[in-house]
């Protein structure tokens, strides 16, 4: 009898120990996987990834995979480029350091920062979803936390330099291609430019139903101008790219750009009824007047862009330009 209790004692023991023991393993592994998930920004590279969903504030924004290719809110074709270059930082990027509570207070809490919900799709499992805060802390655009509790991190693409951050944003525009106008002459129901270093330079296009031109001033239709330099001025709204949306410029300095009179307004109208209508602004350069590029902007877009004189230079005429053999024929 007192071998049987001594063997149900140790049983029991044992079996004591056992569960402590289990406790402990599920306790450890359920630490593990909550500090793995805290810090596992990157999908893994052999997951396919068809579809992005940031959103920023107000704004949303879908990026997903079709059979046609990527698409911006499954209407626009997207950059090529700049999608395969976000893709691989979704799969590459790395924690390149913590960042304490006060640095994140100092950043993003102070200045009332908010951040990009990021939701990453593969199908229809959603495999990833963090929030990046885009700040200019540090030269990698970010600070990201998996969740509003979880602690902060700055992530960097190893090899890479580039300002990560500027990827994760709401912004149709800097998805989309940098194209301004791209019409066709006989899309075209009007152009007119408005200069207003030059008021005398400024001119309209407009295009009768019976498919004739009109030139005119501000005012008057005009008489004795060349068909062909028309016709060849039309031809230049193909195509006309920007370079970059501006990204990197505070509110302030956004304002303190655009009250100022604008060099030139450019309104396109298309026969459909589309309008569009380009602003452009001079834009310095390290004090100096910069040679090489403008500020613009899209009328009822918020976005400011830069555009090459390269890009937009042709379409820069006077109206002089439709006279052969005036000041300003070329």
């Amino acid at each position: 009898m007192n071998i049987n209790k001594l063997f149900f004692k140790r049983l029991s023991v044992l079996l004591l120990l056992f569960l402590i023991l289990f406790v402990f393993i599920i306790i450890f592994h359920r630490t593990s996987s909550f500090g793995k998930r805290e810090v596992l920004f990157a999908v893994d590279p052999v997951t396919e990834i068809t579809k992005i969903e940031l959103r920023e504030g107000e704004r949303e924004l879908v990026l997903a995979k079709d059979n046609e290719g990527w698409k911006v809110n499954s209407t626009v074709e997207a950059r090529k480029n700049a999608v395969l270059f976000f893709l691989e930082i979704l799969t590459g990027m790395q924690i390149k350091s913590p960042v304490s509570a006060d640095l994140f207070d100092k950043e993003i809490k102070t200045n009332n920062s908010k951040p990009v919900r990021v939701k990453i799709v593969s199908g229809r499992k959603t495999v990833r979803s963090y929030l990046v805060y885009r700040t200019k802390s540090n030269r990698y655009g970010n600070i990201m936390k998996m969740r509003e509790r979880a602690k902060p991190f700055i992530v960097s693409l190893p090899g890479n330099e580039v300002d990560i951050g500027s990827f994760f944003t709401a912004d149709e525009l800097f998805w989309s291609p940098f194209i301004i106008f791209n019409s066709h002459p006989e899309e075209l129901n009007s152009v007119s430019l408005e200069n207003n270093a030059d008021t005398a330079a400024s001119f309209k296009i407009t295009v009768s139903s019976e498919g004739e031109y009109i030139l005119s001033d501000t005012k008057n239709e005009l008489k004795g101008w060349d068909t062909s330099r028309v016709q060849r001025y039309l031809s230049y709204f193909i195509h006309v790219p920007f370079e970059s949306p501006v990204t990197d410029i505070t509110a302030s300095e956004k304002e303190n750009i655009v009250s100022h009179d604008p060099v030139c307004i450019i309104s396109v109208e298309k026969d459909d009824g589309d309008k569009k209508t380009l602003i452009l602004w001079e834009r310095t350069k390290e004090g100096q007047k910069d040679n090489d590029r403008l500020w613009a902007r899209i009328e009822g877009k918020d976005e400011l862009l830069i555009v090459k004189y390269f890009d937009i230079d042709p379409l820069l005429k006077k109206r002089s330009y439709f006279f052969t053999g005036q000041p300003g024929d070329e």
